[in-house]
């Protein structure tokens, strides 16, 4: 144990496992800081969204609608893995407390499944992608846990999303505009047919444009 201890100590420039411990925990504090505020920038910009599908439902236009939709359910689906990794970085945190206690007892870290589970989940996601390698590195050297293997290493692919059934779609766009698309289930049978007038959409078209880009900024 205290060969263990020793090396640790060396790789970590003489930081002790209960330093070691209380660093990973300010790391995921960090972490779980950054990922609010994309939380809370994502709802500014699905506020915004909303109000642009009411403003088109209202000028009759159901190709901006249906488009704003399709970027809303993405940007919701987003928001909903940051809110799971929020909720995986705290349990991260609590098996980090548990290794306190552990070390108090043992003078050592224990092998831990469910932090190699956790880190292995959250490698896959952009945003802390970064942070969490780096991390199971340290406590993979630590004998917090075993090497990774690469494989699992996959980014989530976010190309399903391109096949949104038009059920959610639909059912999206029925609750933002209080039902002025008809039925829930079904896109327009009673909007209004525009009227054609091709300055406005010229104009509608850009801001369409900037709206997706920023929330696909987000998502970067």
């Amino acid at each position: 144990m205290a060969s263990t201890l020793n090396s640790i100590q060396r790789f970590f420039g003489k930081k002790t496992p209960e330093e070691l411990v209380r660093k990973w925990r300010q790391d995921i504090r960090a972490q779980q800081r950054g990922i609010q505020r994309q939380i809370k920038a994502i709802d500014v910009e699905e506020a915004k969204v909303k109000k642009s599908i009411k403003m088109a439902a209202k000028k009759g236009d159901p190709k901006i609608c249906k488009t704003l939709a399709k970027e809303l359910i993405r940007s919701q689906r987003h928001k909903n893995r940051l809110h799971m990794s929020n909720a995986q970085l705290n349990s991260i945190v609590m098996q980090l407390e548990h290794q306190l206690a552990t070390i108090k007892i043992a003078g050592t870290m224990q092998k831990s499944a469910e932090v190699m589970k956790l880190v292995n989940q959250l490698v896959r996601l952009p945003e802390v992608a970064q942070a969490m390698q780096q991390m199971s590195m340290e406590m993979t050297k630590a004998g917090l846990m075993d090497e990774m293997i690469q494989d699992t290493m996959e980014m989530m692919d976010d190309d399903e999303l391109e096949e949104e059934a038009d059920e959610e779609v639909e059912n999206v766009l029925f609750q933002i505009t209080d039902g002025l698309l008809g039925q829930a289930g079904s896109v327009g049978p009673e909007l209004a047919k525009p009227t054609p007038q091709v300055q406005e959409e010229e104009e509608e078209e850009p801001e369409l444009d900037m709206m997706q880009k920023r929330l696909q900024a987000l998502k970067e």
